[in-house]
C-alpha cells in the first residue's frame, strides 16, 4: 500500500507563497512520475506539475514561471513551491504517485488564496 501525505496547505492574500510538501511511506525514486493536481469547487481535477524520476517536469499553463516542482529522494519528498498565487489557485491539492498503470493519491490539502 502506497502512502502519500501532503502538508503546507493554508489560506494566503493574492501575491503570497505558499510551499506543498507530498512525503511518501517509502523510496519514490520507484515511481515513475509524482506531482501535484488540485481540484476547485465544481470544477475537474487538473494537473497542476508533475516530475519524472529523471527530473523532467512538466507544468500546466496557467502555473507556469508561477510554480516549481521538485524532489528531495532523499528525504522521499516532494515539493511545490507556489508564489505570486492568485484567487484562482484556491482547490484542494492533491499528491499523485504514477508507477506503470497504477496511480495513487494523497488526502488532499486546501490551498485558499483571498482577493
Amino acid at each position: 500500500q502506497v502512502r502519500l501525505v501532503e502538508s503546507g496547505g493554508g489560506l494566503v492574500q493574492t501575491g503570497g507563497s505558499l510551499r506543498l510538501s507530498c512525503a511518501a511511506a517509502g523510496s519514490i525514486f520507484s515511481f515513475d512520475a509524482m506531482g501535484f493536481y488540485r481540484q476547485a469547487p465544481g470544477k475537474q481535477r487538473e494537473l497542476v506539475a508533475t516530475i519524472t524520476r529523471s527530473n523532467t517536469t512538466k507544468y500546466a499553463d496557467s502555473v507556469k514561471g508561477r510554480f516549481t516542482i521538485s524532489r528531495d529522494n532523499a528525504k522521499n519528498t516532494v515539493y511545490l513551491q507556489m508564489n505570486s498565487l492568485k484567487p484562482e489557485d484556491t482547490a484542494v491539492y492533491y499528491c499523485n504517485a504514477a508507477y506503470v498503470t497504477f496511480a495513487y493519491w494523497g488526502q488532499g490539502t486546501q490551498v485558499t488564496v483571498s482577493s
